[in-house]
Order: structure tokens, then C-alpha cells, then sequence
């Protein structure tokens, strides 16, 4: 078992097998398709996206590549934000603040057809519903939501309730969790910032466009081990209290990122015990990342 070098050493080659990049989707491919590329492009085995965008949506939407898929269950239940259009099918009504309001906190939704998930009604959380301006009858909306809300029926239940009728335009995301479009690298920067490591040696832009994938578990609360409890953590042993040098939690049921002493992710899990104690398990894994 080798450990990887601390975040801000590791090479290109690391960086590409253990790394996610904030992507900018452009209109067209499926968030599948688009991961598929990124992985052949930088020639890894595996390559995994954060939350399904369809065609012709854009935005935020990072893809973690080589070993860091398995970080890709961080994003499961992230809360997403989104800019869609909302297209009324009659006059701007003069209650749509107030009506849009309503539709803030837990919803009803049921899948549409095309969904891949079977269409049970299910309740999902509003946090922030917000209208950015109209335009006759196109309203924008700013949407920040539980993960798997769909923008498309949310548009089309506002417009029955505004009593006009109404679908969604374009729709936008601006943010998955602790990502945001203020740091979005499209796959045009991508692709160039790979050739130009490759055929010139210069990785400067690589680093621009690929974060160590640590940068996924930003709000996730962080437990340091001793570098001698990696080696019986990477062969799939719990962390048990001996090994913790120091713990940003200590409430049973935490979901947790374990690091290394140099800053490198070891583990993701449960904390199961006290850090603080003596003897004993402390995290109860699910996923080694060595």
C-alpha cells in the first residue's frame, strides 16, 4: 500500500486518477455521455458525474475521474441551485410573488414518465424559491432544492397554481453542494489544458481545471489518523481509537472523511464511537480511497 503524496504535490498523473473537475455542461450530451468523454480523455478507467442534467441543460456539474468516483455517493444528497425559465401560458398575474412563495419548503412530486426512477409520489424540500425578474410573460427563477426535485414539474405545478398554465425554458444549474459557477472549467478547457500538459509539459492550466479530490468532501467533518493505522484501514479494518489524532465531531451517526497526517483522504465513514476514547472502534467504513 502506497500513500498518496499531500493534495498540493501530486503530480498531473495523480491529479487525473484522483481528481474532480467542476464542469460547465454545454447543451447537447447527456450528463453520461459527457462523463464518458471526460474519462477516455483523460485516459482513466472510470469517470462519474454528480447528478443527472438532462441534454439540454447546462451548469455545474462535477465529475470526478479515475478512483474518485468512489466519493461519488458525497453528492447523493446534495442540495443543488438552479436558474430555470419559467414560460407562462397567459398574463403575468399580479399574486406570482406570493403564489411562487407557497411553493417554498416540502413538496409532492411524482417522477415524470421518462424518469428512471419508478413514479411514486415522493415530498421533497424547497429551501429557496426566489423570482429574479419577468419579462411579459417569462418569469426567471432561482431555485435552491433537495437533490432529485424536478425543476420541469415544479415549473409546471406553479403555473396551475398561478392559474395561467406554464413550463419550463431554459433551465441552469449554479450550484451542486459546495461547488458553484464561479469556479466552472468547460470540457474545451479541459480537453486544451490536458494537451497541453501532455504535449508541451506545461501544467499549469491542468491544475487550474483539476482539484485533488479531496476538494468533494469540503463540508464534510474530518477525522486525522496516525499514518500507522492507515495501512490496517486500507485493508478494510475499522478506525479504531488508538489510531485518531484528532476528530472535528464526536456524535455517533456522523458520516466523516478520515485523512492522513499529510492531508491525503483515507477513508469515508460513520463515526461509531468516541474519538477522544481509549479502546475501541471509532469509524465504521464505507468506502477505503487508498
Amino acid at each position: 500500500m502506497t500513500m498518496r503524496a499531500p493534495p498540493d504535490e501530486r503530480t498531473p498523473e495523480e491529479l487525473l486518477a484522483f481528481g474532480v473537475v467542476n464542469l460547465d455542461k454545454p447543451p447537447g450530451p447527456s450528463a453520461h455521455q459527457v462523463a464518458g468523454w471526460m474519462r477516455d480523455h483523460a485516459d482513466q478507467e472510470r469517470a462519474a458525474h454528480s447528478g443527472t442534467l438532462d441534454p439540454k441543460v447546462t451548469g455545474c456539474l462535477p465529475t470526478l475521474l479515475g478512483t474518485g468516483v468512489r466519493l461519488a455517493q458525497v453528492f447523493d444528497d446534495a442540495v443543488k441551485e438552479y436558474v430555470a425559465v419559467l414560460e407562462l401560458h397567459g398574463r403575468t398575474p399580479a399574486n406570482l410573488d406570493s403564489v411562487v412563495a407557497e411553493f417554498e419548503g416540502e413538496i409532492y412530486q411524482k417522477p415524470p414518465r421518462k424518469s428512471a426512477v419508478a413514479r411514486r409520489l415522493r415530498v421533497r424540500e424547497i429551501h429557496d424559491l426566489d423570482v429574479i425578474e419577468t419579462d411579459e410573460r417569462r418569469v426567471l427563477l432561482r431555485v435552491r432544492c433537495e437533490s432529485g426535485t424536478y425543476i420541469r414539474k415544479l415549473c409546471h405545478d406553479i403555473g396551475l397554481a398561478l392559474g395561467t398554465g406554464a413550463h419550463m425554458g431554459d433551465l441552469r444549474r449554479t450550484a451542486t453542494a459546495t461547488f458553484d459557477d464561479t469556479t466552472l472549467a468547460t470540457m474545451h478547457e479541459f480537453h486544451d489544458a490536458v494537451t497541453e500538459w501532455r504535449d508541451h509539459g506545461d501544467e499549469t492550466w491542468l491544475r487550474e481545471v483539476v482539484q485533488p479530490a479531496e476538494r468533494v468532501l469540503r463540508d464534510v467533518p474530518r477525522v486525522t489518523v496516525a499514518e500507522s493505522a492507515v495501512p490496517e484501514i486500507a485493508e478494510g479494518a475499522p478506525v479504531y481509537a488508538p489510531g485518531v489524532l484528532e476528530s472535528e465531531t464526536s456524535e455517533d451517526g456522523t458520516f466523516v472523511a478520515c485523512y492522513a497526517p499529510n492531508g491525503s483522504v483515507v477513508c469515508i465513514g460513520t463515526l461509531v464511537g468516541d474519538p477522544a476514547a481509549t479502546s475501541g472502534p471509532v469509524v465504521e467504513l464505507e468506502r477505503v480511497l487508498l
